[in-house]
């Protein structure tokens, strides 16, 4: 993947924090429910595959969401995402905490939302982002915009932009094509 500007790259270096939110993000938006009323959503593997690769190369993943489902603690469970913060209604509270739990500075922080209640975490981060239908506000007023949309790859987007600036998605990319034993593919995750 290449087509990141000098000044997007030199941004991502230091990350070592990505911070994520869930709706319009990690899923398209919608938000569907079973007549139970449970509720559906969609997630995209390719985001999958990114987090769990991104996090073989030292970067700590958190979730910060303004809604709680259960549906998201399975997600993150599967995608070794260890700090998960859910009804947030301010961020920025949860965004601190997890900043001093980890002693990691604004700067070593990246996080990707897609409206209004994300812009107060992206305000203080050191590379902040968006997908390309978050809000218009919104994306006039990050550092970096996916040419994904939410739910559709943004996520990976962000995962190789951040990987490509701190040497990784090089070696992500040789272990992939790597075989192993009898032929097999040897995969990250």
């Amino acid at each position: 993947m290449t087509g990141f500007s000098a000044e997007i790259i030199e941004k991502a270096k230091p990350i070592r924090l990505l911070i994520m939110d869930v709706d319009g993000v990690l899923s398209d938006g919608r938000l569907f429910f079973t007549d139970q009323g449970e509720e559906i959503k969609a997630f995209s593997s390719r985001d999958g595959l990114g987090l769990v690769a991104i996090q073989r190369y030292g970067i700590e993943l958190a979730i910060i969401t303004g809604r709680y489902s259960s549906l998201l603690e399975q997600r993150a469970r599967q995608l070794g995402i260890k700090h998960l913060f859910q009804g947030q209604d301010n961020k920025i509270v949860a965004y601190k905490q997890l900043i001093d739990k980890l002693k990691l500075g604004d700067a070593q922080a990246c996080y990707i939302g897609d409206d209004w209640n994300d812009l107060a975490v992206m305000s203080q981060v050191g590379l902040s982002a968006t997908v390309a239908d978050g809000e218009p506000e919104v994306r006039k007023r990050v550092d970096w915009i996916s040419s994904r949309n939410g739910g559709r790859g943004a996520v990976r987007e962000l995962c190789h932009l951040i990987m490509q600036a701190q040497g990784s998605e090089q070696l992500w990319l040789a272990e992939c094509l790597d075989t192993g034993p009898l032929g097999t593919r040897q995969r990250p995750g």
